[in-house]
């Protein structure tokens, strides 16, 4: 613990530093990318370090989104409670469905999971559920206001970034013990070989289902930061892409590394915005440029598989002991 944490102070520092030499719409865009590496972390911890495939995080992140705006327009509740609250649920949603998918191996896995990320935000606008989660249009959700303390000028989205970074860091110190503790080595034997987990003493099936408990929560801070940032919770933020992107994300940076997943959230979040704006500067239609961030995708998802197939975190792990290397001699 003292060693990760000699690593979150800095990076606490390090993110105050940057908030407060951008804009407020590069502060946005920093905590849009604070609560994507939430999300994407978790899911390192899921399919990474644990071997379970899941293409469904987007339907967690909507439970957390939509649970986070119920409570603080109709509850009324202080941001604090709210976030906690919303990731305990969401890792009971998670475990609920780690239950289910501790019965399913592979493909089959990935189908259950691809399921409920395409049926579970379209319950928004089942007719029983209308009234309270707002049909299509969503919820609309007020802004957290920065404390007097900072100022009656203070940017609300400084104030933003500053609270998803805080919840990045709090959460990646927790993920990073987690990984290091007894849990940690059972979900990485269950990866490599359930059979032998198994006759080693592992419980395979709870391993698991915690594994699933812990990324599902994760995901719910992730879409409760998201409502707070957005200002909105709506099914249409929720769909598979979202998911899609929260796995390449993962992919990017290198299944199994926190350091990866934030690396992965900068790509897939700044990706579209550069793409977008490169394609309207050269003019293209609007049907060409839409697609483009698409096409960038699986161009950067090839470059670095080739380059690194371990992933963006094992290229920097590879060029440093290069550099190591070099040095010594």
């Amino acid at each position: 613990m003292l060693r990760h944490a000699c690593f979150a102070v800095p990076g606490l520092l390090g993110f105050w530093l940057l908030s407060i030499a951008l804009d407020p719409f590069a502060n946005l865009q920093l905590a849009q990318i604070a609560y994507t590496a939430i999300a994407v972390a978790g899911l390192t911890v899921l399919s990474g370090l644990s071997g379970q495939i899941s293409l469904g995080h987007g339907a967690f992140v909507a439970v957390g989104a939509y649970t986070a705006a119920l409570l603080l327009e109709n509850a009324e509740w202080s941001l604090a409670p709210v976030l906690v609250v919303v990731t305990a649920g969401t890792a009971l949603v998670g475990t609920l469905v780690g239950v289910a998918a501790a019965r399913l191996r592979g493909p089959y896995l990935a189908g259950a999971t691809l399921a409920l990320a395409v049926g579970l935000p379209s319950l928004a606008d089942y007719h029983g559920l209308r009234d309270l989660l707002g049909g299509a249009n969503g919820l609309i959700v007020s802004p957290p206001v920065p404390p007097l303390s900072l100022g009656e000028t203070f940017p609300l989205e400084r104030w933003q970034s500053w609270i998803c970074g805080i919840c990045l860091v709090v959460a990646l110190f927790l993920l990073a013990n987690l990984s290091r503790s007894r849990l940690g080595r059972d979900m990485r034997l269950v990866r490599e070989d359930e059979d032998a987990a198994a006759l080693s003493g592992v419980h395979v099936a709870r391993t698991q289902i915690l594994a699933f408990c812990v990324s599902a929560g994760c995901a719910g801070l992730a879409g409760g930061l998201f409502a707070i940032v957005s200002n909105l919770a709506a099914p249409g933020a929720f769909t598979l892409a979202l998911s899609l992107s929260l796995l390449t994300a993962a992919v990017l940076g290198g299944l199994g590394s926190l350091a990866g997943a934030v690396y992965g959230a900068v790509i897939v979040t700044l990706l579209p915005n550069w793409s977008t704006d490169l394609a309207q500067q050269a003019d293209l239609p609007r049907a060409v440029y839409a697609n483009i961030p698409l096409v960038l995708y699986g161009l950067v998802l090839i470059l670095v598989i080739l380059a690194f197939p371990g992933g963006i975190q094992s290229g920097v792990r590879r060029i440093g002991r290069l550099l190591r290397r070099n040095r010594k001699n």
